[in-house]
């Protein structure tokens, strides 16, 4: 039998059972990422536009197995949730407007994909993350 033109299903949906929580008060960005990760078998946890939001559900949730978190939501820095994950040991990017130099040295090892995003990079860069079992 010939496996030509076919793929294994880890490589078509590599986040087949996993969760990722997607922080991005931009509907069209946060529907592009959602239907990116879903597209890869992930169970997204939101996406969520607002900090509050986003805090109580992260505190409900108790597997969480990476994030996308856009750095500024609605005026609001997201920094406190990433220290949150990287406690957690939860590995995360950030979306985000700015540059990466803006950053404060805590959160330089983090990826970071500026708008419009590359949600191809930024997937396999999230699945690479998940796979690796590392936080950022």
């Amino acid at each position: 039998m010939s496996s030509i033109g076919t793929t294994a299903p880890a490589a078509r949906a590599p986040l087949i059972g996993r969760r990722v929580l997607v922080i991005e008060d931009e509907y069209f960005i946060a529907d592009d990422i959602t239907r990116e990760l879903a597209s890869l078998g992930a169970e997204v946890i939101g996406p969520l536009g607002e900090i509050e939001e986003a805090q109580r559900v992260l505190s409900a949730c108790t597997v969480i197995d990476a994030a996308l978190l856009d750095i500024n939501i609605r005026s609001s820095m997201i920094f406190p949730l990433a220290r949150e994950l990287k406690a957690r040991n939860v590995p995360f990017v950030f979306t985000t407007g700015y540059e990466k130099a803006s950053l404060s040295p805590e959160f330089q090892d983090v990826p970071v994909f500026e708008k419009p995003l590359d949600l191809p990079a930024m997937s396999r860069s999230l699945v690479g993350m998940i796979l690796q079992g590392g936080a950022a």
